[in-house]
């Protein structure tokens, strides 16, 4: 148990202070004459007090790549290779001949604003009231990886065989006994160390402490690691991997799970104003059709989970994370959506505010989904095109779904999907633009993604939208053409749902040059 505040003021802490006789109380070296010289300690000697924290510095004149803290933290956690929770990149600078290469030892900055915590639907991580140390309980964690997407230096890392995310803790229990963390132990250069950092200092200060090459900006989640850099950086000093962009995986249950709650959301909006105008006849079969593909949806997005038996959790956070919001909202909708098509299915009266509040909660789901994905660590997805396009897929499928199952009235509906086609059309050239014109690296390499690797999809996706959703209704304005247009632009979502998750380039810190897979050791 640790001792009171007051208390932890006024005298050491026995959890977190060495003495002469814990271990890793400092490295000694035997000199002549059998004298020993006790060498500075690497983590603190003295109590924490109000408003302090441990941190790590890691001085990059010192590194020499070696690796050792990767290993060490990897055995230290039983973690396979592939997964590191302590990184060494590299950096370099200079123009040939006169050209230099450093090395950057990165694990869990234990941000004073840390993203991966307020992201958490499940509330798995928590930031210690004593340390400062961001701590993620593996018990609480289901395994949908949306902290990996909110932590711009990359440092949750999902394990799928465990189907939990996990992270550097700073070796915490190490720390309660007196000893250093494995990489701090481990680094034959001193290049680590554990110190006290006085947050409201912190925050004043940081910019210039806490950011350097081959880093994300600080700004993000305010990191607390101090570097020092070497006394004279070389010039142009940059990411040795700069220039190599990889695609992100495709996320499958969610390319169906988004495209087909829009669809869903979509339907029974078209339905509720057809059935405001009175213009409409078998709404029951559209309705039923819309729920059993929201349905699916639902289903499908617990596969992305890595412990989909507890996806109940997620609706835990739903006061501070998105995702938490998302799956509420949808579960609302899901509910009132089958209370309203049993309505319109039987004719009973009062299904006019059945159909008010499915569409508000459908609506309200889709912007919860779409703000999921407006991250700092996924600059491409950060964007209003990102919710112009949730709304227009909902907007174009929702249309033509209805349209496409016996519907009276359809030549509303198709002149709906031909506008919100249309616009779908404009908003992911514009986007596009966004990305080739900015001065931002990873918004430049996502745009290099989708005209290099992805680029006969990225045209094939526009081809579907031309013709599903313009083309087709406009020449066919029956229930084949309509049939034709819902199955070719379905197809153009859901492989622009695609495009949307495998041709984002996050913001991360430096690799290795020798880069393999996702590890940077």
């Amino acid at each position: 148990m640790s001792l009171p505040l007051l208390e932890r003021v006024k005298e050491p802490n026995p959890r977190f202070l060495l003495t002469p006789r814990n271990h890793g109380a400092g490295r000694e070296s035997l000199h002549c004459g059998n004298s020993i010289e006790t060498e500075t300690p690497n983590i603190p000697q003295r109590a924490l007090l109000a408003g302090e924290q441990f941190r790590f510095h890691f001085d990059m004149s010192k590194c020499i790549g070696c690796k050792c803290c990767v290993v060490a933290c990897n055995e230290q956690n039983g973690n396979p290779a592939d997964i590191n929770w302590r990184r060494v990149g590299e950096i370099e600078g200079g123009w040939y001949p006169n050209t230099q290469r450093l090395h950057l030892s990165m694990g869990c900055n234990h941000c004073i604003e840390p993203t991966c915590l307020t992201g958490c639907p499940v509330d798995a991580y928590s930031k210690d009231a004593i340390t400062g140390v961001v701590l993620h309980s593996a018990d609480a964690c289901i395994g949908c990886q949306y902290c990996t997407w909110n932590c711009s230096y990359g440092v949750p890392q999902y394990n799928p065989e465990r189907g939990v995310v996990g992270k550097c803790d700073m070796c915490h229990n190490r720390l309660e006994e007196g000893r250093e963390p494995a990489c701090v132990s481990a680094c034959p250069e001193t290049a680590i160390q554990i110190e006290i950092v006085n947050i409201a200092e912190w925050k004043q200060t940081y910019a210039a402490s806490a950011n350097a090459p081959g880093l994300p900006s600080a700004d993000d989640s305010i990191s607390t690691t101090r570097i020092t850099l070497p006394a004279i950086l070389p010039p142009d000093t940059g990411k040795v991997d700069l220039g190599r962009v990889c695609p992100e995986q495709p996320h499958w249950p969610l390319v169906f799970m988004t495209v087909l709650t829009q669809l869903s959301v979509g339907a029974f909006a078209a339905i509720w104003l057809l059935q405001l105008t009175g213009r409409a006849s078998r709404l029951g079969a559209a309705a039923l059709v819309s729920m059993l593909a929201g349905s699916l949806a639902l289903g499908a997005s617990t596969m992305h989970l890595g412990r989909p038996i507890y996806a109940y959790r997620a609706l835990k956070m739903w006061k501070r994370s998105w995702l938490s919001r998302e799956v509420l909202l949808f579960s609302c909708f899901s509910g009132v959506a089958a209370i309203y098509s049993a309505w319109i299915w039987f004719a009973l009266p009062g299904s006019l505010v059945l159909g008010a509040l499915t569409s508000l909660f459908g609506i309200a789901g889709v912007g919860a989904s779409a703000c999921i994905y407006l991250v700092q660590a996924r600059p491409a997805w950060n964007t209003k095109h990102t919710v112009l396009d949730f709304f227009l897929t909902a907007c174009l499928l929702g249309s033509l779904l209805t349209a496409s199952v016996g519907i009276g009235e359809r030549s509303g509906l198709l002149l709906l999907a031909v506008a919100a086609a249309g616009a779908q059309i404009l908003n992911q050239a514009a986007r596009f633009f966004l990305l080739t014109s900015s001065d931002s690296f990873e918004l430049r390499a996502s745009a290099q993604l989708l005209s290099t690797v992805f680029s006969s999809r990225f045209f094939a996706r526009g081809a579907m939208l031309l013709l599903g959703g313009i083309i087709l209704p406009l020449a066919f304005a029956n229930v084949y053409g309509a049939y034709a247009s819902l199955a070719l632009a379905l197809t153009g979502e859901i492989l622009g749902r695609y495009l949307f998750f495998v041709s984002v380039v996050p913001k991360n810190m430096a690799a290795s040059y020798l880069f393999q897979g996702k590890a940077a050791a």
